[in-house]
This record gives structure tokens, sequence and C-alpha cells, in this order.
């Protein structure tokens, strides 16, 4: 989804004096949108712990006009606003922080500290994903379309949702009676800032956008012993060795190559002592994809293959490896229903200009924005990016995203401005689309 520098540093198309109003409004709510960014990127709280922020934020929503209604999910926000018949159109936005200790510099920059409910380790806490542009846009586009609303009819569900990191939010709202406490949408939007392109852009991937993601434990059994006796053990390392070599071949070999797939063996521990060979070896192991039967033949080749490994190396029926799928964990792939995400590119061209929105390939992150359209796939559902990087960096990195700050990286600071005045109008835009009252 990398776009050119070339592409990065054309002008704006010329765009209709209506589309002009609703920039200059935009612009205008700016200085109030970047203080409430600032105070927001300063003050981040860890997945469920997102009490003052779905506080401070639920207030302004009242003060809008919405009836709100908190703690739903967790510390989860909806805020409902009927406005006529029409279409339900619900906007996300996402709160949770990082574990992450900032490193950006900002005069603004979080010093927060908290324990993660997990690990139960003092962490330093960070806005390392962006999810502090997502909120302030989230506000922005309530206070546009709350002074528009002669210009639409329907009901506007806003949500502010809990533990998008840790992939537990999306389904705890909706597990809290979401879609059926509050009105169930017809439509559901959102969007993420992006690291992989220049500050403003916008890309659209109809269809699968976001990967599948399950967690899974391999517990590798052997039988230990002293080291200058291999002969007398059942190596464990080795064994797990060869599991992790082997595993890649799922992907290389057993894949249809016009499938996309992901292992990714992240830890691999074992032992403690030079010369002593352990009874076991710990694999933890992230599995990408995007349809549920490339799902099922990864985590099916993953159990056959160590199952396997380990009857080659002569390990009993008994201490075959322990496969556990962290189900608790899956976050489900995101797909964006194409005729939304199809008029949508249309809509946000005619308005932004060819040059700065791209239909963009799909990733294998994830993000449980996949829930509310899983919930019931009748409901049409985008969620799109907007480029992050500040251009001077984009223009001296030549348009390669790779040497430049990732998102959960402790030096990410995104160009705030470009990206939450582009989505606040982006989100705008397609909302008032959506809920014409024509």
């Amino acid at each position: 989804m990398r776009l050119t520098l070339v592409l990065a540093s054309l002008a704006l198309a010329a765009t209709p004096a209506s589309a002009q109003d609703l920039r200059s409004e935009v612009r205008a709510d700016m200085p109030e949108l970047i203080e409430l960014y600032q105070d927001l990127h300063a003050n981040p709280e860890l997945s469920g712990m997102e009490v003052q922020t779905a506080a401070k934020l639920a207030e302004r929503a009242r003060a809008l006009g919405f009836e709100v209604t908190e703690q739903v999910g967790g510390t989860g926000v909806v805020a409902v606003m009927e406005n006529g018949p029409g279409p339900v159109l619900m906007i996300r936005a996402d709160m949770d922080g990082l574990p992450v200790v900032e490193q950006t510099g900002l005069p603004f920059a979080s010093k927060v500290t908290a324990v993660a409910p997990a690990s139960g380790v003092e962490t330093g806490v960070m806005h390392a994903c962006g999810h502090d542009t997502h909120m302030t846009t989230w506000v922005g586009t309530a206070q546009l379309l709350v002074e528009k609303k002669d210009q639409w009819s329907g009901t506007l569900v806003m949500i502010l949702q809990p533990a998008e990191e840790t992939g537990e939010g999306a389904k705890a709202m909706l597990d809290d009676d979401l879609y059926t406490r509050f009105p169930k949408p017809t439509h559901v939007i959102g969007f993420h800032d992006a690291a992989a392109g220049p500050a403003g852009y916008i890309g659209i991937s109809p269809g699968y956008a976001l990967a599948n993601v399950d967690s899974v434990d391999v517990t590798v059994r052997g039988l230990g012993g002293h080291g200058a006796y291999p002969h007398t053990t059942k190596d464990p390392i080795v064994i797990a060795s060869r599991i992790v070599t082997t595993l890649q071949t799922i992907v290389a070999r057993e894949i249809n190559p016009l499938e996309s797939a992901v292992i990714t063996v992240g830890s691999f521990n074992a032992g403690a002592k030079h010369n002593i060979v352990p009874d076991e070896a710990k694999l933890l192991l992230t599995v990408r994809s995007y349809t549920p039967e490339v799902r099922a033949q990864l985590l099916e080749g993953i159990e056959r293959i160590a199952n396997a490994e380990a009857i080659a190396a002569g390990v009993p029926d008994d201490k075959m490896p322990i496969i556990t799928i962290r189900e608790d964990e899956f976050t489900p792939s995101t797909y964006n229903t194409p005729e939304l995400a199809n008029h949508a590119l249309g809509l946000f061209k005619a308005n932004f200009g060819d040059d700065k929105v791209r239909e963009t390939s799909p990733v294998m992150g994830g993000e449980d924005f996949s829930r509310y359209w899983l919930a019931d796939e009748s409901i049409e559902s985008l969620i799109f990016w907007v480029g992050g990087q500040p251009l001077a960096d984009w223009e001296a990195a030549g348009g390669d995203s790779s040497k430049l700050p990732s998102l959960h990286s402790p030096f990410w600071a995104p160009d705030a401005d470009a990206v939450i005045s582009t989505a606040t109008e982006a989100m705008t835009l397609l909302a008032l689309d959506i809920l014409d009252e024509k």
C-alpha cells in the first residue's frame, strides 16, 4: 500500500464548493481538536482500563446532545442521536494505548505508567498505534454531524470501544447486547492511521482488508539429561528446531500460492544451563490468514507437523507435543463490504482528488473491527486507512516506510493535524452520504 513520492507530493484536485465548505469547517475546528488530541496522547490508558478516557469523551458527546450510555462491554461508550427515518450508521473509534515507553520527544509525550493486567508488570503507556487520532476524529465528526442535522436523516450511533489491542473490546461490547440495547446498524464505519504512507492519503481495501490472527502455543516434550550423554535423552530443543523449520513448508508447499498466509515463531524458550538437556521447549506462534478455510489448513498443519517431528525423534505417545490454540485471543479477519468500499473510493476521489485516494492491498495485521460485520453480515462495513507519516520524513526516506517508525513503535508520532483533518473530513463526508435525507 506504499504510495510513490511523486503521488504523495501532488497538489489536491479541484473540489466542489460544498466540499470546500466542509474542509473549511474542519480547519476551523482543528485548534480545538489538536488540543484534545494532545491531551489524549499525554494521558493514555491500557486495554480495558480506559476509565478516564471514556468519561472525558462521553461528557463531550452528552454536551452535543447525544443520548450516552457508559460501561458497555467494560469501559465502552455508546452515543445515540435519532434524527428522523433512514439508515442506522455506527461510527467506531478505539480508545486503548499500549504498554510502550514513549520516545518521541514530543512536548506532550506520555509519562504515564501502569501495571499491565496480563503480565502484572509496571510499564510505560503510550498511544503508539494512533488511537488518540481515532478518538479525536470521532469527536470532530460528531460535532460536524450535529451542526449539519438538517442535511441528514436517520440514526447515528457513535461508539468508543475498549481493548482493541488485546482483541477483546468489540466482542465485549457485542456480548453486552450492543445490537439489541441500541439501534442495530445498517452501516458501520471506522478508520485507522497508517505508518505505510504519507500523511493525509486515504487507502481503501474492498473485500478482505486485515487478517485472521491466531496465537498458538506449542509445548515440545522430551526426556532431559546430561548434555555430555545426549544419546540417553530425547532432546526437545532439537525437535522444536525441526518443528520451526518444517512449519515454514505449510505456507511454502501446502497453501495455494494465490492465498495469503503467515506462520511466525515469535518465541522459543528452553533450558537453563549449558550442559543440561531440558525436558521441554516452548514455542509461541502467531498465525495469519484471511479465509476460514486457509485458517483451518494452517492450524491443522501446525498440529500435524509438531506431532510428526516428535514421532520421528522417537518420543513416546504420552509425550506428544501439547498444542494450544488461544481461541480467547483470536481476532477474525476484517472484511470491507465491496459495495460500500467501492462507493467510498469514488466519493473520496471526487472530494480529495485521485492522487490522494488509492485502492490498497490488504495487510496481515489484525483489527477486531471485523466483529461488527461478522455479528450480522447484512451490515455494510468499512474501515479505511489515513496515512500518518510526516511528509518531510516520507520524502527523506524516499517513500520507503521500512526506514520510518511503524505503528507500535515508541517513536511513532504521526502528523496529527493531517491525519485528524483528513479523517474527520472523510468520515463526515461518508456519513452525510449514507444518511442523505434525499
